[in-house]
């Protein structure tokens, strides 16, 4: 019905209209006028409360519910609101307000609505709550960070100056900078810090922005609005900043972002608010930002490639990590603990060592691929091995080149020579003093501490004929 035809109609009609939508509300309504005389009731009010129509309409309500507070809202002029009303067994819940014209009170309405569904709304709220509690709590472990200082290998040897500075770090909400060569172990370093702070009991959020296209990084680090792309979510989406809110985010290769997005990620440092795509406002936010790279970010911001204002404002606490080559003292340390992780996980459950000659090779190895480098040379030999001992012919083929291998090699070849060389002259010796008769090599190979049998197997490998 348009708005002139509803004005078309006569005083009657329209208050019978209006009667007609107060009936249709599924919620109990009462109303009195300025005289507390009951004017109207629909049938909700007599199913919550049981109080028919011809028992209350046109009477004043202090003589049929002698314990009514709707008096007292007229009386008042104040609004209450969830007031528990019980008569004989029906318990219900009572909103009040007064009715206002021209500023002059003219009577009062009553909305409640049965206990019973209440109730039912409470165990729907407390569910609700419940679900909610659920899903923070798998957000939660979703996004915990799992590595401490403690687990970290090194920080007693080479990178012991980078832990002390990690372990301060973490007792602060500045921004951190790590940089290092890719494998060094960055991340770990930033898991630990953020499990040593404050808000290790918070979001962990690690990104790699090399990962992330660059026409998606946006929306991903920052969220967007309802409808701001064709395939965007009702609703928009949240970005990484909002779910590390109260947390912590890691943005691994920094150096890597756009230059453009690098102003948006310096304001959100610079004012701790972002903005979503397609949104207008903005919103506030609590994230502590770690950040890491193996570029040098001196060249790229000389190349107009890196933003120095953002540089200094991430690099408040920097720590370097240093490569493997320049901390070998950690190299025993870190295999030991690959090789226990394969033991464990090893179907045989049997223990891996490594051998001299290879933990010589790995001393003087260069690793460019740093600790990363090193687990993949050593899961490599593991399964090359037939036995638990590793040894420098089950490493990968590119350290078959290296003099260091050689030089094993030539001198493992030596060492085989000598003692082959040693034991042939021994069992010489031990025959010409026996003699050549059976009894004689009975009684030789009691005195080399092997049976007769084993003796004319090195007889026969050494070509040793009678004497």
């Amino acid at each position: 019905m348009s708005y002139e035809n509803f004005k078309g109609l006569s005083i009657e009609d329209q208050l019978e209209w209006y009667k007609a939508a107060i009936y249709s509300i599924h919620d109990g309504v009462l109303v009195i006028d300025s005289k507390e005389i009951v004017r109207l009731i629909n049938p909700e009010y007599t199913r919550i409360t049981g109080v028919k129509p011809k028992d209350i309409i046109g009477k004043p309500l202090r003589v049929v519910r002698p314990k009514a507070q709707l008096a007292e809202t007229l009386k008042d002029g104040k609004e209450r609101i969830g007031v528990y009303r019980k008569e004989g067994n029906v318990e219900y819940v009572v909103d009040m307000a007064p009715i206002l014209l021209h500023d002059e009170m003219i009577g009062a309405v009553s909305i409640c609505k049965g206990l019973t569904e209440v109730h039912t709304l409470s165990k729907e709220l407390e569910k609700n709550k419940q679900k909610l509690s659920q899903l923070k709590e798998k957000m939660g472990t979703l996004y915990q960070a799992k590595y401490t200082f403690e687990q970290i290998i090194g920080t007693d040897g080479g990178l012991k100056d980078a832990a002390y500075l990690g372990k301060k770090a973490a007792s602060s909400n500045l921004p951190v900078l790590i940089v290092g060569e890719s494998g060094t172990g960055k991340e770990l370093f930033a898991q630990a810090i953020h499990n040593a702070s404050p808000r290790a009991d918070r979001p962990f959020i690690p990104v790699n922005c090399a990962s992330i296209p660059a026409s998606l990084i946006e929306s991903e680090l920052f969220g967007y609005a309802e409808g701001t792309f064709t395939s965007a979510k009702k609703g928009g989406k949240l970005g990484l900043f909002e779910i590390a809110n109260s947390g912590t985010i890691f943005l691994d290769e920094i150096g890597e972002l756009s230059y453009d997005l690098q102003a948006k990620l310096l304001r959100v440092l610079q004012e701790n608010t972002l903005r979503r795509v397609g949104e207008a406002g903005e919103r506030q936010i609590d994230v502590r930002v770690i950040a890491a790279t193996n570029r040098d970010l001196h060249q790229l911001i000389e190349k107009k490639r890196f933003r120095e204002d953002l540089y200094y404002r991430l690099n408040v606490l920097h720590l370097e990590i240093l490569p493997l080559r320049k901390r070998k003292q950690d190299i025993p340390d870190i295999v030991d603990y690959i090789l226990n992780k394969h033991a464990i996980h090893s179907e045989k459950e049997q223990s891996y060592e490594l051998h001299e000659s290879t933990l010589a090779i790995f001393q003087a190895y260069d690793w460019v691929g740093n600790v990363r480098e090193l687990k993949n040379t050593i899961d490599f030999a593991v399964c090359m091995t037939d036995t638990n001992v590793i040894l420098p012919e089950h490493l990968p083929s590119n350290f078959h080149s290296s003099t260091i291998y050689k030089s094993n090699k030539q001198t493992s070849y030596l060492l085989k020579q000598a003692v082959e060389e040693t034991e042939r002259n021994v069992i010489i010796e031990v025959l010409k003093k026996h003699g050549s008769e059976l009894d004689d090599k009975k009684k030789a190979a009691k005195v080399l501490g092997v049976s007769l049998a084993t003796l004319y197997n090195i007889m026969k490998k050494y070509h040793i004929g009678d004497f």
